[in-house]
Parts: C-alpha cells; sequence; structure tokens
C-alpha cells in the first residue's frame, strides 16, 4: 500500500512537472530549431506568387519564400524547405514533418487540428474562365448551373466552396502536382476558382485566361502559417516577429516586388 502511495506521488510529480511552464518552453519547436540549427518549412511549391518551384533545380521563389527566409535568418538558422501537398498540408504538421508550413487560409476546419498564426495577408475567391467564354458568365449565379463544370485542387480550402457556391454544377477535383486552372486551359472545365492573388497572376501568365467579372470576391480569407496547435511557445514567438516586420513596413514591401500594381 505504500509503495502505492509512492508510486502515486511520483507519477503525479511527474506529470505536473510536465505541465509546467518551464516544460513547456524547453519543449518549445522554437528552443528545438534554435538547438538544431535549422527551421522545416512544409510548402506547396505551386501558389504563384506565394510558393512556387522551380522542378529543374528544386528551389523555391516567391512572397512566402522571401517571408520563411527572412524568419529563418532572425532566428539565426538554415532553412530547409519540405515538399508537401495541398491535401497532405495539415496532416504533415500534426506528424511533425515540418515546424510551420507557408501561408495557407485559416479555416474552421483546419483549425481543429493545428494551430495558426495571426495573419499577415488577407485574400478572397474568384471564378477564373477562358477569355472566349467570358460573355458565358456574368456572375457568380451563371457558374451554378448543371452544364458547367468547375475544377478545383484537392485539400485546398476552395474544394469546400465550389461545393457550397455551385451544388448544380459538376465539380471536378484534380490532384496535385496537377491545378485546377489546368482544365480550363485544356477545355477539360469552364471555370476553376481561386483567390484574387493567384488570379491575378494568372491571367498575366496566361493570356486566355479571364477572371470572370464577378461582383465582388467571396469568402475572404486570412492567411497565416500553420503550426503544432498546442505549442504556445513557438506561436507567441511568430505573433511578435510578424508584428515586428508588419511595422517595419517588410510585407508591404514584398507586396510591392511580388504584386506590382499595373
Amino acid at each position: 500500500m505504500k509503495r502505492s502511495i509512492v508510486t502515486l506521488a511520483a507519477t503525479i510529480l511527474m506529470v505536473a512537472l510536465a505541465a509546467s511552464p518551464a516544460a513547456a518552453v524547453a519543449q518549445s519547436t522554437l528552443h528545438r530549431i534554435l538547438e538544431a540549427g535549422e527551421i522545416r518549412v512544409g510548402t506547396t511549391g505551386d501558389w504563384n506568387p506565394m510558393t512556387v518551384r522551380d522542378p529543374a533545380t528544386n528551389t523555391y521563389q516567391g512572397f512566402d519564400i522571401d517571408v520563411v527566409t527572412e524568419l529563418a535568418k532572425d532566428l539565426g538558422v538554415r532553412l530547409v524547405f519540405v515538399s508537401t501537398e495541398w491535401k497532405t498540408l495539415v496532416s504533415g504538421m500534426v506528424a511533425g514533418k515540418y515546424d510551420i508550413s507557408t501561408s495557407a487560409s485559416v479555416t474552421p476546419s483546419r483549425i481543429r487540428t493545428v494551430g495558426f498564426t495571426r495573419s499577415y495577408f488577407q485574400v478572397g475567391t474568384v471564378p477564373v474562365t477562358l477569355k472566349k467564354n467570358i460573355a458565358r458568365f456574368a456572375g457568380w449565379d451563371d457558374i451554378n448551373r448543371a452544364d458547367v463544370r468547375v475544377a478545383v485542387t484537392l485539400g485546398t480550402s476552395f474544394e469546400q466552396q465550389v461545393k457550397q457556391f455551385f451544388p448544380k454544377a459538376e465539380i471536378k477535383a484534380v490532384e496535385a502536382p496537377a491545378r485546377d486552372f489546368q482544365e480550363v486551359l485544356s477545355g477539360r472545365a469552364q471555370v476553376s476558382i481561386t483567390s484574387n492573388l493567384e488570379a491575378s497572376q494568372l491571367v498575366q501568365t496566361y493570356p486566355q485566361l479571364a477572371i470572370v467579372p464577378v461582383d465582388r470576391p467571396r469568402s475572404p480569407a486570412d492567411l497565416a502559417f500553420i503550426t503544432p496547435q498546442t505549442d504556445q511557445v513557438w506561436i507567441n514567438y511568430l505573433n511578435h516577429w510578424i508584428t515586428i516586420k508588419a511595422n517595419q513596413g517588410f510585407f508591404l514591401e514584398l507586396q510591392e516586388k511580388w504584386m506590382p500594381q499595373p
């Protein structure tokens, strides 16, 4: 009986120590990064102008790539990119494959299993079609028809949006590395939806594409780093870092670099 009480007391003490602030600090992703000398960043490399991978050199560039490069520099550690896909972006974080991701939309489904930092950019959703078909679509309602096929990339926040926006349309989900807008370019779909940010880049890269003249973008979304859900030390560090950089005008400089106004 006495031994059982001692064992129970020891167990309670161990749990208490593990739950203490000091233990939380010691176990934080922040301190693991500093100790390892590297930060692992999960990124899809298929979202222009945020993260774009060059398959020939396996290198990345874009707005978010500059953000995490600056973060690694301020931490004084090496930057390591971990290739991921939209459909595995959240599960990769849960599995500990990376310390943060490049930006993703903050959605109710995602915050059930992962954490997010404060936002450092906002986007809205718009439809894209071939320029030759633009007269067919005067707004959102013209897309929600049985004779319209809407393409969407699996695992993105847009996957749920198309089901909500277009219950009458045929939905075609494509799996990365294929992209939804490629279905429109090929004629296999009439419309895809994406952020107004990416859409502005797509119509410059592919002159045959056009943004459907909707009255306004839908589903305004905050973009932020995905983090481990319970690591408040790491989240606090990143939130303060974002605040400092925002106050210094860092994100505005990147916006001028990657999203110049015509």
